[in-house]
């Protein structure tokens, strides 16, 4: 064989090494593409799930190690509708500083840690928001010892302390508000809010700012409603709360949604934990299709069971079940609030489940 023949067939061996090589690589990184979030927490055999665990009803972590509160909840009906089993949850508490890497780098499955849903946080970050579970505004909270009340404003905080904890829409917040109607403050930022409250126990801030349903629960907790007075009647920001997931994974998404969405549907027909077994599916094919009791092509098309939606309601309940249950015990209730339903005059609607 002449030089020129070896050349040629060195060549093509390394060509044909090459695109085996590319082959290998191409077919790896399809496989990954492929595997959607479902994918995983079906292999793993149980959810991952961001809380914060000190929140006061969204999400307390227990003694023994359990997870209770409206945002616990929607993560226990995310199991229910995945694995037909509500228990099949890992909690991972969560500053809110670590909360968005946490879920950026595959940590959780999903954030359900009193989030507000924000312009930036939707487009910068590679992550989507689902339904809000909770309609919130962020107030102050102050000593009535030191002439603060219910009817106090934002101007009456001049030249006072604040504490709160760092990188959430509430230190934005407060510095934006104070800053437009002139008042000066000192704000002092920690890194949880749990911190923020314990300095101001201590005295060490006069006021201490964050969502008007964790100072009401933080009070109730307490036992201050006569000392602790929570300022202005109306909320100064407007603080949607839900579930937060990685972006470019429709599939994930929906069943997220839907599993809001689901609670809500109940909620709005009195089908709950007590009577989903006996309820009326034929007069009422809505939930007939939600539950799959009459057609669950609905839920199979996104990788759930036909009877995935029927698990989240007999396990955890509807809306009003699950946020009576963490909520009223602290004072918050939904009648004449944004969280009732839209028959009622608030704001928690669901598309139709058809």
């Amino acid at each position: 064989m002449n030089k020129k023949a070896i050349v040629s067939l060195l060549v093509l061996a390394l060509v044909a090494v090459a695109c085996a090589t590319d082959t290998a690589e191409e077919a790896a990184v399809e496989e990954v593409v492929a595997k959607t979030t479902l994918d995983t927490v079906k292999e793993r055999g149980f959810l991952k799930c961001g809380v914060s665990g000190t929140a006061v009803a969204f999400s307390e972590t227990q003694a023994d190690g359990s997870v209770t509160g409206i945002d616990a909840d929607y993560c226990y009906a995310i199991a229910a509708a995945v694995f037909g089993d509500y228990s099949k949850v890992e909690f991972t508490a969560l500053t809110a500083a670590e909360r968005f890497t946490a879920l950026s780098s595959g940590e959780v499955d999903v954030l359900i840690r009193n989030t507000t849903w924000t312009q930036s946080r939707d487009t910068e970050l590679g992550l989507d928001f689902g339904p809000t579970t909770y309609f919130d505004g962020q107030q102050l909270m102050g000593r009535n010892s030191d002439g603060l009340s219910a009817s106090s404003t934002l101007k009456d905080i001049d030249g006072l302390k604040v504490c709160t904890n760092a990188g959430t829409t509430t230190e934005k917040n407060i510095t934006e508000g104070a800053r437009l109607v002139g008042a000066s403050i000192v704000l002092e930022t920690v890194e949880t809010f749990a911190e923020a409250m314990e300095k101001f126990k201590a005295g060490a801030c006069d006021i201490v700012t964050t969502d008007g349903s964790a100072l009401v629960g933080n009070r109730a907790s307490e036992g201050a409603l006569n000392d602790w007075s929570i300022f202005p009647s109306t909320p100064i920001s407007k603080e949607p709360l839900g579930p937060v997931y990685r972006s470019n994974d429709s599939q994930w998404g929906d069943i997220v949604n839907w599993v809001v969405y689901a609670t809500f549907i109940a909620d709005e027909y009195g089908v709950g934990r007590s009577n989903v077994d006996s309820f009326d599916y034929d007069a009422n094919p809505e939930m007939g299709r939600l539950t799959g009791k009459n057609d669950g092509q609905l839920q199979t098309v996104m990788g759930l069971s036909a009877d995935a939606f029927y698990n989240v309601i007999k396990q955890v309940g509807n809306y009003d079940e699950i946020y009576s249950k963490n909520l009223n015990p602290v004072g918050l209730y939904r009648e004449g609030s944004a969280n009732a339903s839209w028959t009622d005059g608030g704001l928690i609607y669901s598309p139709p489940a058809r």
